[in-house]
C-alpha cells in the first residue's frame, strides 16, 4: 500500500473517520466525520507525523520551518519536523505562535524558530473547513517577517463547497492568500480505498458521492 492507503487505515483504526449521519458545524448532513480529537497517544502523534512528512517529501515543498497554529497545530509541527529528520534526513525548524503575545521573560508572538526574511514556512493544520484558521494566523506570519509560505499541509480535504462559494476552502486559499494547501489525502482517495476494500465501509459510498453531488467544488 502508498502511504495514503496507510494513512486511510489509520485513520480507521484511530476512530477519527467515522460513517453514519452526522450534522456539521455547517448545517449540513453529511454521511462520514473526521474527529482529530480522538489522537491521544504518543505512538498515534508520532504516525500522524510520518504521514505529514510524508506528504511534504512526496509533493516537494521547501520548508525550512514547520509552524504549528495554536493548539492544535503544535503537536502536528513537532511530530511532522522529527519525522522528516528520522525518515529523509531532514532537519527543519519548527515553530508555534501564542494566543497573547507574552511580555516577560523571551517575550514575542513565537515560540520556537523566530521568524526571518525569506524564510520558507509551512503551514501544518489538521483540516480545513472555512479557512479562518489561514486567514487568522497569515498576519502575524507576515507581522514577523517577510516570510516565504511554501504551502499548507491539511489531513483530509473534504472536496466541497465553503459556504457562500463554488469553491472549496483549499481553492479559496490560494485564490484569496496565495498559499497552495496539500492535503495527505482527499474524500475522493477515501472513497477510492471504501471501494477497493482497503477499510470496511463500502456500503456508505453511495451516501458519500450523494453529498458530493451536492456539496463537492469543482476540482
Amino acid at each position: 500500500m502508498n502511504y495514503k492507503q496507510k494513512f486511510i487505515q489509520f485513520l480507521a483504526e484511530c476512530g477519527v473517520l467515522k460513517f453514519g449521519t452526522f450534522t456539521l458545524k455547517s448545517g449540513r448532513v453529511a454521511p462520514y466525520f473526521l474527529n482529530a480529537g480522538e489522537y491521544k497517544t504518543g505512538a498515534q502523534i508520532r504516525r500522524l507525523g510520518e504521514f505529514y512528512a510524508a506528504c511534504i517529501h512526496e509533493n516537494n515543498i521547501p520548508v525550512q520551518t514547520l509552524f504549528g497554529p495554536a493548539y492544535k497545530g503544535i503537536p502536528l509541527a513537532l511530530s511532522a519536523a522529527v519525522a522528516l529528520y528520522e525518515q529523509y534526513g531532514q532537519d527543519v525548524n519548527f515553530c508555534f505562535d501564542r494566543k497573547e503575545v507574552k511580555d516577560h521573560g523571551e517575550g514575542g508572538m513565537f515560540v520556537g524558530k523566530q521568524l526571518q526574511d525569506g524564510e520558507q514556512v509551512v503551514i501544518v493544520e489538521d483540516v480545513m473547513t472555512s479557512g479562518k484558521a489561514l486567514k487568522e494566523v497569515l498576519p502575524k506570519l507576515r507581522g514577523a517577517a517577510k516570510v516565504d509560505i511554501t504551502g499548507m499541509v491539511i489531513t483530509v480535504d473534504r472536496m466541497e463547497k465553503a459556504l457562500g462559494s463554488e469553491q472549496s476552502a483549499v481553492q479559496q486559499a490560494f485564490a484569496e492568500e496565495g498559499v497552495k494547501v496539500y492535503s495527505i489525502v482527499t474524500i475522493a482517495d477515501i472513497i477510492e480505498a471504501l471501494e477497493e476494500g482497503v477499510i470496511a465501509g463500502k456500503e456508505h459510498v453511495p451516501a458519500i458521492r450523494a453529498y458530493l453531488e451536492q456539496y463537492g467544488a469543482r476540482y
